[in-house]
This record gives structure tokens, sequence and C-alpha cells, in this order.
């Protein structure tokens, strides 16, 4: 199972991004359905499937793929505008996905393999991303309440909510170096943020605001690194 999807992945990258060119994509976006680049586009895909796939009995998998990639591409080109780029970027390609996954299905069931799943392992897991996003940051909402201090220059030129996603993306990435054992990967993050935070938090000679961010940022790396450890501890055991 895991080869073919890992096939079919390899196939889907080389087609959607190794091999379209900028040019490609604009001249899409502008003739749609009468591009002729579309059509390349496709045959690319085409090309990528058979090198990857090697296997003539995979026929079946190899025409869905083309004929669900030319569909979902056809839709994507006459529903985008400015506003839904992103958006639609996203949700074509979670569709080349699910199709990708439907043909993996289709030889390998999945529902065959549920014996060989640890639910428990994956259980503990979902809990733990839960926990080091949506509750560390209410714990550390509550806690850090208490000082009331106001960046003017960041709400003036940060993004907004950039701190909230920023603070997501540290603890996920904390959490991850811990359960595979990569404490470097810890000590380099906080390095690497404090080169860049506290950078201009001096610049800045406001002692208050520093004080508040390394609170914030103690408090965000503790409770990854706690959730961490204690995923690894509580999974031996299960």
């Amino acid at each position: 199972m895991l080869v073919l999807f890992i096939k079919l992945i390899l196939a889907h990258l080389i087609g959607d991004f190794l091999c379209q060119p900028n040019k490609w994509v604009k001249h899409k976006n502008k003739h749609k359905h009468t591009s002729k680049y579309l059509y390349l586009h496709i045959a690319v895909h085409m090309v990528a499937l058979m090198v990857v796939l090697l296997d003539t009995s995979y026929w079946l998998g190899f025409i869905i793929i083309i004929i669900s990639h030319y569909i979902i591409d056809l839709l994507k080109l006459h529903f985008r505008n400015k506003k839904n780029n992103r958006w639609l970027f996203a949700i074509d390609q979670l569709a080349h996905l699910i199709a990708i996954a439907i043909v993996v299905n289709i030889y390998e069931p999945y529902f065959s393999k549920l014996y060989d799943y640890n639910f428990n392992n994956i259980l503990l897991f979902l809990a733990c991303i839960i926990g080091i996003t949506t509750m560390a940051s209410i714990i550390m909402k509550t806690i850090i309440s208490k000082w009331k201090i106001e960046d003017k220059e960041d709400k003036e030129d940060s993004l907004e909510d950039a701190g909230a996603y920023i603070g997501i993306l540290e603890r996920l990435f904390v959490f991850l170096f811990i359960i595979f054992g990569f404490w470097e990967g810890v000590g380099f993050l906080l390095a690497a943020k404090s080169i860049f935070r506290f950078g201009d938090l001096s610049r800045a000679k406001d002692r208050k605001l520093t004080e508040y961010v390394l609170i914030g940022t103690l408090l965000s790396f503790g409770i990854a690194m706690t959730i961490g450890i204690l995923y690894n501890y509580v999974i031996s055991f299960i």
C-alpha cells in the first residue's frame, strides 16, 4: 500500500510542480479549457505515471487519476479568481490526494489493514496535537493576561494574528522534534527565534515588552516539550 501511494504521489509532484513552468500556469488561467498547456500538463502526468508505475496491471488506476486530474484542474480554472486563489489551490491539491487515495484503496483496500493499526497511538497523537495548539494557546493567554502590554509598533507593522500562528507552528515543531528524538532541533529553533525576535526587542529598548515576550516564548516551548515528553512516556506503555 505504502509503495503504491509513494509512487502515485511522486508522479503527482513531478507533473504538478517539477514539470509545470509558470508560463503554463498563466496561460491556463487566461485561456482555461482552450489552453494547449492544460493538455500538455495532462500528458506530462501520463508520462510520469507510466514511468513510476511500470506495470500495466494498474491501468484502471491510471485512467482514474488522469481523468480526475483533468476534471479537477478544469473546475479550478473556471472557478478561480484573485480572492479565492489560495483556497482553490488547497482544495485542488486535496482533491488530487483523494483521487490517489481512492486508487490505492482499489488495489490494496484500507479496511483489510485495519487490524494492523494501533488506534490508541493515533488517539494519543491527536490529543497531543490539540494540546499543543488550542489548549496551549488558551493556557498561555490565561497566564500572561495579568500583564497588559501593547506593542504599538507590532500592531502597525505585523500581519494579522501572525503571533498566534507562529506560536502554534513553533510548538508543533518542538513536539515533533522531541517525539523523534531530535533535541538539537529544539535548541536550534529557540536560538533562531531569539536572534530574530529578541534582536528587534533589544533595539526597541522596551524592557517590559522584552520580558513579556520572553515569558510567552518560554511558556510556549515549555508546554510543547512537556507534552512531547509525556507522549514518549505514555507511548511506551501502549
